[in-house]
């Protein structure tokens, strides 16, 4: 199997790393793939996480993150390497170099699943169907197959192990080298993204309006977590789509889940139902969120959330835990 292990700025990041972890668990000689300029560096970390070989194409052609050029390079090892499997963790990115890798090997592409698993000698892959109330079963029909897991759909998992670094040479094809990337612009924002942080505050339509974001936030930043909201709240023009978690924004699996003023509709509970512990603040008692709650709190969010980033706050300024 090999998994696109991708990038941002110097670190790997964690959605592949939790799909190489997988990987190892379930097959001793994994590979994994990095593509860009200066990232031989990213096999070392690689190889703590289950790869036991790391292929590095590595150069100034591949600096920017264009999907056609990686779609060559994997294209390149599968056939020179014999790969049954290319796996992939979603992202904008991966999912186009997917589809792209799919095209060009004429292979399929399962997108959306949430586990992987190995039935005798072949692999069935684990998706989740009608609004994620069922799990089913998918398979491929040729290799080598290719799969797009979930965002958060795995934790990476440190090995300790090392991998043997293979060099590839860089071939293009010519229509791969005719979209240039004129220029790639950064959000500006503080803490970690909701895919990657272990603690999400979000909030929904019962803060009333986007004014009142500054309660989500404040709280975040207290615990030390990422910002998220409902697709109601985006569509209202509250806050950026960047931040939406559920069926059609991301989906998210911190250790701690925290929902202030949010219903519990299912189109939300698909994107943050893996979370560890989900604690909701809702003054409905009846909102469908407490179903799946972990601990519930019936409150207005407006008195209830200022009152705990407050004694967040004092607890940390007292050195009392965090």
């Amino acid at each position: 199997m090999l998994v696109f292990l991708e990038h941002h700025g110097d670190q790997l990041l964690r959605g592949p790393l939790g799909v190489l972890s997988k990987a190892a668990a379930l097959d001793g000689d994994v590979a994994g793939v990095v593509v860009g300029t200066g990232v031989r560096a990213l096999a070392e970390e690689a190889g703590r996480h289950g790869a036991s070989r790391v292929y590095v194409a590595d150069d100034t052609p591949l600096q920017a993150p264009l999907p056609q050029p990686r779609v060559d390079v994997l294209a390149q090892i599968v056939r020179d390497g014999g790969v049954d499997a290319v796996l992939f963790g979603n992202s904008v990115l991966a999912a186009d170099v997917a589809a792209g890798l799919a095209a060009r090997l004429d292979a399929g592409l399962n997108w959306d699943l949430v586990d992987i698993a190995r039935d005798g000698g072949r692999l069935v892959g684990i998706r989740a169907a009608l609004q994620d109330s069922v799990y089913v079963e998918v398979g491929w029909t040729s290799e080598p197959q290719l799969a797009l897991f979930r965002s958060g759909a795995f934790d990476p998992v440190e090995t300790g192990g090392f991998a043997e670094v293979v060099d590839v040479p860089v071939s293009l094809e010519a229509f791969s080298t005719e979209a240039q990337m004129l220029e790639q612009a950064h959000e500006e924002a503080e803490g970690p993204s909701i895919e990657e942080a272990d603690i999400v505050v979000s909030g929904g339509r019962g803060l009333g309006g986007p004014e009142n974001f500054v309660l989500v936030e404040g709280l975040a930043k207290a615990l030390g977590g990422a910002v998220g909201a409902t697709r109601a709240v985006v569509d209202a023009g509250w806050y950026p789509y960047s931040a939406q978690v559920g069926q059609t924004g991301k989906t998210v699996s911190p250790r701690l889940y925290v929902a202030c003023g949010i219903s519990g509709a299912i189109q939300h509970k698909v994107g943050m139902q893996s979370a560890g512990v989900i604690v909701a603040i809702n003054k409905d008692p009846n909102a469908p969120i407490f179903e799946f709650a972990d601990l519930g709190v019936v409150g207005d969010v407006h008195q209830v959330v200022p009152k705990l980033t407050e004694l967040i706050e004092q607890r940390k300024q007292s050195g009392d835990g965090g």
